[in-house]
């Protein structure tokens, strides 16, 4: 391999993060692969104590912290479209942000982001006024946190107009549609589940900014961070694959934006 090919790929660098405190036993083995996590605030799943566990544990193993509130659904994990009145969504937000500053701050750990999830997730990336009750919610309470959020959808130019710092953010374990919107997981082939089909969409995201959609078409797709949700059930073995893939191609797993104070 010529020498400059070689220092290319020493230069290429990936955050990669997953969704945890969700109630996963493998979280410890997780966190000793990933540089970032998003920690379920109580909206979804989680409580006081699975966020003091999964803060401790980011701790141990050095991996930025983020917040990762969610509609208020634990029935349904947060993966039901919902629409209740705007401002309970953002009280709710609050809470639970303000829930994961307070434990993080009494272990003496700083937030980096925040990371709606699930339903609240995506469509807030295509819903103006969701997108503006989460930047709202953050630059009440925590306008130094980055924010976490779908590569090429419209909340991201909203989020930087507010003034708020974004991380890009693709997925290794689930397929696209060609407006880069995600398949929606009630349609069977919304989830990749073989390892080596989300390592080669990994690796084509980070190298070339692109992705294939379940429509055949090739999209640009620029991204800060790739996530794999923690609950999945080859959460842990997809991990383990992408580290190993990206030592072979020299791609560093690094957190891309130092962790901000808590205020």
């Amino acid at each position: 391999m010529p020498e400059s090919q070689t220092t290319q790929q020493q230069l290429l660098s990936i955050d990669l993060n997953a969704d945890l405190g969700e109630g996963a036993s493998c979280d410890g083995q997780i966190l000793a692969l990933v540089s970032s996590a998003n920690i379920a605030c109580g909206g979804h799943a989680g409580d006081e104590d699975s966020m003091r566990v999964a803060v401790q544990l980011a701790q141990q193993y050095g991996v930025t912290i983020g917040a990762h509130p969610s509609f208020a659904d634990k029935e349904n994990f947060g993966r039901k479209i919902q629409t209740p009145p705007y401002d309970h969504v953002a009280q709710d937000l609050r809470d639970q942000i303000s829930s994961l500053i307070r434990i993080a701050t009494e272990h003496g750990a700083h937030l980096r982001h925040v990371k709606p999830h699930g339903a609240l997730y995506n469509q807030a990336a295509f819903d103006p006024i969701l997108a503006d009750i989460i930047i709202q919610v953050m630059q009440d309470i925590a306008p130094q946190l980055s924010f976490v959020a779908l590569a090429g959808s419209p909340i991201i130019g909203r989020a930087r107009a507010a003034g708020l710092q974004v991380i890009s953010e693709a997925f290794a374990d689930r397929r696209y549609r060609t407006d880069g919107s995600l398949v929606p997981r009630s349609q069977a082939n919304a989830c990749i589940e073989h390892r080596d089909e989300a390592v080669a969409q990994s690796l084509q995201l980070i190298k070339k900014h692109q992705l294939c959609t379940v429509d055949g078409d090739i999209i640009k797709v620029q991204a800060d961070t790739i996530c794999v949700h923690g609950d999945g059930v080859h959460a842990l073995a997809t991990i383990q694959a992408l580290r190993a893939a990206f030592d072979e191609h020299g791609i560093e797993v690094t957190s891309q934006t130092k962790a901000s104070s808590n205020g």
